[in-house]
């Protein structure tokens, strides 16, 4: 049998969810999620998780089963999505990965070694406290001296990562940069399908679906699993959706504001996934706002699929 899966990606919003199960169905498949939020238990409504009845429809890998309080990682994805992937080989069934989580899906693509960079506790106190002391522009200006490749890169504000490149520095090392020079993984071939909508679409979508979020009980999902002792330290609770609720909360914001900070984030991380997926030059995009209907759009998907 071809080892070969499936991928289906796009930003938030588009319809992946529907998509991949569509195309699951069409190719005798199963879903591995590819979502970095969708895999957290109790976390069923702010990620916009594939409901009871969609998942009865096609089984679905990775898809509320870690515990929100556990610490998470891609490499941790890796494993347990590689795994999920061969048990769908080994029935002779085509696994169709889904998702936007970029990250996890080079880490499905391409051989990524996530050993961990060297550390060095004591230098990462040093520069935490001067971080603190002196700002996050001060730590970046630091890291241009010593990595200037990595400092491009790496957003001056996300100071973990400017450590963690600092680290790396001190001990003469580099910390790779995952999103190229990468060699593809000879555990299967890939087939990457992208979806898109025009952008005015794809926003209101975003923000019809934030509403629909709130109405279905976000804010109550969120206050419960507050009260199961999560807090915004969490990984898990830093996700849209969730961090602005907790703000909201906290009272660092209105409802209202709260919400629209929701959509505002939500929009620009879906540019942010387009310009990620952009990168990938053997994926094939279909504009689903180019179609009719989602049969129409779904009908060449499948046309393109057989030729492949």
């Amino acid at each position: 049998m071809e080892r070969k899966i499936i991928v289906i990606c796009g930003p938030t919003a588009v319809g992946k969810t529907e998509y991949a199960i569509e195309t699951a169905l069409k190719v005798n498949g199963e879903i591995v999620s590819c979502d970095s939020m969708q895999l957290y238990k109790c976390m069923d409504i702010g990620s916009a998780k594939p409901t009871a009845e969609e998942q009865a429809r096609v089984k679905h890998y990775l898809v509320d089963e870690i515990d929100p309080a556990q610490a998470f990682s891609a490499a941790k994805y890796q494993a347990l999505a590689k795994k999920a992937i061969e048990e769908i080989f080994a029935k002779e069934k085509t696994p169709v990965i889904a998702g936007g989580t970029g990250l996890y899906l080079n880490a499905l693509l391409y051989d990524m070694d996530f050993s961990a960079p060297p550390r060095n506790d004591a230098y990462r106190d040093q520069l935490y406290r001067e971080a603190d002391e002196f700002g996050p522009e001060y730590l970046h200006e630091k890291l241009a001296n010593a990595d200037p490749d990595a400092a491009n890169r790496i957003h001056p504000n996300n100071i973990k990562k400017v450590v963690r490149a600092l680290e790396a520095a001190e001990e003469g090392k580099k910390v790779r940069d995952f999103s190229k020079d990468l060699q593809p993984t000879a555990d299967y071939d890939a087939i990457l399908i992208g979806l898109t909508r025009n952008r005015e679409e794809l926003y209101d979508r975003i923000n019809r679906r934030v509403d629909l979020l709130i109405k279905r009980g976000l804010l109550e999902e969120v206050r419960e699993l507050l009260a199961k002792g999560l807090t915004e330290a969490d990984i898990s609770m830093k996700g849209i959706g969730y961090k602005e609720i907790i703000a909201y909360y906290h009272g660092q914001y209105s409802l209202q504001e709260a919400i629209d900070l929701v959509k505002k984030n939500t929009r620009h991380y879906a540019k942010r996934q387009l310009t990620w997926f952009k990168r990938y030059k053997e994926m094939k995009w279909f504009n689903i706002s180019e179609y009719d209907s989602d049969a129409d759009c779904l009908k060449e998907i499948f046309q393109w699929l057989e030729k492949k």
